[in-house]
């Protein structure tokens, strides 16, 4: 009876084993970075048992010009990490250093230019129509194809960079250029939520962000 136990729980075990080896990634997925934003609390009935939900934003759909004219979605970079920022190319304080470290953290994931997407919304599309924008970019030498610097409807940008991409930017007739916003850069994975925002104009909060998006690279979509 004793040899019978001790047979049964290795065969238990070898089982239990064999069934975890062979999950799929998804199941056993553990997320290394936390999501921000504002959640709701959804509550559901399963077998008989009311259950709460954690439920969090995710990104909106959006259309906006391009630099060269051309229109893009949201549909024409999924499947990517994006990583945003918001800026007016005639800003007089931080923007140029944003601009730079961005173009340093471009430069410095060269090597999976394939997984990410950096998107640069004007919040002063008045003034920064594809041309300008265009000028921007070649004046700071940037010639990556998975960075675009869009243009779009005030309001609703301001909207977005708010709502969803949890930075500050709207119109002030008191700050440098008109225009108030935060610094920031936000890190979005590719179902699209908001995993992390860093200070752009801070060189040592965008190694960071280099390292969690490796982060989610390796971690959460198995790609190292």
């Amino acid at each position: 009876m004793r040899k019978y136990i001790v047979a049964l729980f290795t065969i238990l075990t070898s089982l239990f084993l064999f069934n975890c080896s062979n999950q799929k990634p998804e199941q056993v997925k553990k997320r290394v970075l936390p999501i921000i934003g504002n959640y709701d609390i959804e509550y559901k009935e399963v077998n008989g048992e009311e259950i709460a939900d954690t439920v969090y934003p995710k990104m909106i759909d959006f259309t906006f010009l391009n630099q060269d004219s051309n229109l893009i979605s949201k549909k024409n970079i999924e499947n990517k990490i994006w990583i945003a920022d918001f800026f007016f190319t005639t800003c007089p304080t931080i923007c140029p250093t944003m601009t730079k470290n961005m173009k340093w953290l471009n430069d410095k994931t060269a090597d999976i230019k394939e997984k990410l997407q950096f998107l640069s919304f004007t919040i002063n599309p008045k003034r920064d129509t594809p041309s300008q924008l265009k000028k921007y970019k070649e004046h700071y030498q940037i010639k990556s194809k998975n960075w675009e610097f869009l243009t779009g409807d005030e309001s609703f940008t301001h909207e977005l960079g708010i709502n969803h991409f949890q930075i500050f930017a709207g119109e002030d007739a008191s700050a440098a250029g008109g225009y108030a916003h935060s610094g920031a850069f936000t890190l979005i994975d590719r179902e699209g939520y908001v995993r992390g925002v860093y200070l752009g104009t801070d060189l040592e909060q965008v190694k960071q962000l280099e390292k969690d998006l490796r982060k989610l690279l390796e971690y959460e979509y198995n790609e190292f």
